[in-house]
C-alpha cells in the first residue's frame, strides 16, 4: 500500500498535553510520513519572529506533497489563527480534510476535557454565482466576515447550480471524528482513505 502523506493541523497545546501526539504517532502515520505536518517548535517559532508572510510560506511548503490534512480538535483549535489558514489552505490546493476531537484522549495526567468547537462550524466557503469559485468565510465575534488570510480560489469544476451564491460552513462538507468514541486507533485508516 502506498504512504498517504498527511499534514496534521492542531493547537500546540494540544502536543504539550500529548493528546495530539497520540494521532501523529499512531502506527499507519509512523515514520513513513516524515516531515508531512510535522514543524519542529523551533522551526515554528523561528518563523513566527520572521513575521506572517514567513509562517504563510513555512505551512504552505509543509503542505506539498500531502493529500490530506488531518486537523485535531482540542479546546481551543477552532480559534488559532494558523489553524484557520492550514484548513482553507489545504481546500484551496485539493487536500482531503478530515477532523479528529482528541479531548477525549487522555492527557499526560491521565484527564480527558470536554470536545472542543467544530473548526468547521468557525469556517465557511461562499460559493460564486457561477459555482466557479469559492470565498473563503470566517466567524469571529459573533458574526461572519471574509477571511482575510486568504483569498478565493478556482474550482477544478463548477459546483451544481443549487449551491450558488450561497455560502456553506465546512462542517457541510468535511467530516469529523472522536479517536476514542469511534476508535481511531483502528478506524483511523479508513479515515483518511489510506
Amino acid at each position: 500500500m502506498a504512504t498517504k502523506r498527511v499534514y496534521f493541523s492542531f493547537h500546540y497545546q494540544d502536543v504539550a498535553d500529548f493528546r495530539a501526539n497520540v494521532v501523529r504517532n499512531h502506527k499507519i502515520v509512523g515514520s513513513d510520513s516524515k516531515s508531512a505536518g510535522y514543524l519542529d517548535a523551533s522551526i515554528w517559532e523561528e518563523a513566527k519572529k520572521k513575521g506572517d508572510l514567513a509562517l504563510k510560506r513555512m505551512i504552505n511548503s509543509e503542505l506539498d506533497y500531502t493529500s490530506m490534512t488531518v486537523v485535531l480538535i482540542g479546546s481551543e483549535t477552532y480559534d488559532r489563527r494558523w489553524v484557520r489558514y492550514e484548513i482553507m489552505k489545504s481546500l484551496e490546493r485539493g487536500n482531503q480534510v478530515v477532523g479528529v476531537h482528541i479531548n477525549s484522549i487522555k492527557d499526560k495526567y491521565g484527564t480527558i476535557k470536554p470536545t472542543g468547537a467544530d473548526p468547521f462550524d468557525h469556517l465557511a466557503l461562499k460559493i460564486s454565482s457561477d459555482g466557479s469559485r469559492g470565498s473563503p468565510l470566517e466567524h469571529r465575534n459573533g458574526k461572519w466576515s471574509d477571511y482575510a488570510d486568504l483569498e478565493g480560489w478556482s474550482f477544478k469544476s463548477a459546483h451544481p447550480p443549487d449551491k450558488h451564491g450561497k455560502a456553506f460552513k465546512l462542517n457541510h462538507w468535511l467530516p469529523v471524528y472522536d479517536w476514542v468514541a469511534h476508535d481511531g486507533y483502528t478506524n483511523f485508516v479508513t479515515w483518511i482513505g489510506a
